[in-house]
């Protein structure tokens, strides 16, 4: 294989994760939902024990999501990860809650109280969503740093890429459209959390509750997701002209990698249709409740299509509203060929971990949880 080949393959791997990671944010949207849905303490603790049981899955795709990224293009992690690191650390801080809360609410002698636990999972089933949506953003709107590679040589400071505000991430959410981003994700994973309990659950008046909640934050959903697209379809692009590297503003350019790229369409309009199906038969029949695998795959599918958007067809995946010779491709970015395919022969075994996750997932998930359960 190829360099470019290479590169472009670790990049649909890492857009796969994203869509997959997304999706498993169910979990955060459940737990976003707890005080709302949960009018006794029978239902919270179901609603908690329902997601508990898959809270891990969510947590391991982050951090295999982020390694992905490492490995294939260290670039971007050093240059992120270094730079935003506000950004960052609030997500991981929102996550560790999240574990803390999972493993002491139902210790002996917990001095904090149940519902303080609770209210962690309330907080980071708001902010996980929001913040992952908000960074995912800035691959379309840019964030604001300068590469550097010759300050390798500086024995003072070798840093090869700086940060250029002291905000160091936080300033994607002053941009309108990261934030229009991070809401329709956490609008996303409301609806797939209320699907997943639905599924899951055994509570008659749980499931209404779970059904009344999908109005909202449905149509809230189709608000934020479609302004985000339709301002994307318009934008200026951070385009990459072949041969010599250079970025350059193109108009329409995320239009014309739809167009360019009639599988990556198709997949984005079929992740659109499954989301929208999941979540129409769900409404309109009152014995379905299986809308969380169409909407799920849903979800996996329009996400890794929009992430592939961002770097494929000669696209800059992280632009830099700094320096714009400074934006991040996937041929700058990557590792070197060797590391990139001693890890594509190791990602063959990708497919039997997520065959056995299906598996183990539908193991647990073969009865509906009731009250006597947890």
């Amino acid at each position: 294989m190829t360099v470019t080949i290479l590169q472009q393959y670790w990049w649909f791997i890492v857009s796969l994760l994203g869509g997959i990671l997304v999706f498993l944010l169910f979990v955060q949207g459940g737990n976003s939902l707890l005080f709302c849905l949960g009018k006794t303490e029978a239902q919270r603790r179901t609603m908690v024990y329902a997601t508990g049981r898959k809270w891990e899955l969510t947590f391991t795709t982050l951090v295999t999501f982020g390694g992905a990224f490492f490995a294939s293009f260290p670039l971007f992690y050093s240059t992120s990860f270094g730079g935003a690191y506000w950004l960052w650390m609030l997500i991981l801080f929102s996550f560790v809650l999240q574990a803390v809360s999972y493993e002491f609410q139902t210790k002996a002698g917990n001095l904090l109280g149940v519902n303080t636990y609770r209210a962690f999972l309330v907080l980071n089933g708001v902010m996980g969503p929001v913040l992952l949506g908000a960074a995912v953003g800035t691959f379309f709107t840019g964030s604001d740093f300068v590469v550097d590679k010759a300050a390798l040589t500086d024995v003072g400071m070798p840093v090869i890429s700086r940060w250029g505000n002291a905000w160091h991430g936080l300033e994607a959410l002053a941009n309108p459209w990261n934030v229009c981003l991070g809401l329709a994700v956490f609008f996303l994973a409301r609806v797939l959390g209320a699907l997943y309990l639905i599924n899951s659950v055994a509570d008659g008046d749980l499931c209404r509750r779970c059904r009344r909640a999908l109005w909202a934050n449905a149509g809230l959903f189709l608000v934020f997701f479609l302004a985000f697209v339709a301002r994307l379809m318009v934008a200026d692009g951070f385009a990459v002209r072949p041969g010599t590297g250079e970025v350059f503003m193109e108009p329409f350019k995320y239009l014309h990698n739809l167009l360019a790229m009639p599988l990556v369409l198709a997949v984005f309009l079929a992740g659109v249709a499954g989301v929208l199906w999941g979540i129409g038969r769900t409404l309109c029949r009152l014995a379905f409740c299986r809308g969380i695998w169409y909407a799920g795959a849903g979800t996996v599918l329009a996400v890794t299509a929009l992430l592939l958007l961002a770097g494929y067809n000669d696209t800059a995946y992280y632009p830099s509203t700094a320096d714009l010779q400074s934006s991040l491709t996937l041929a700058n970015s990557s590792s070197s060929p060797f590391t990139l395919e001693v890890m594509a022969w190791v990602s063959v075994l990708v497919p039997f971990v997520l065959a056995y996750i299906a598996y183990a997932w539908w193991s647990i998930d073969r009865r509906k949880i009731g009250e006597g359960d947890c």
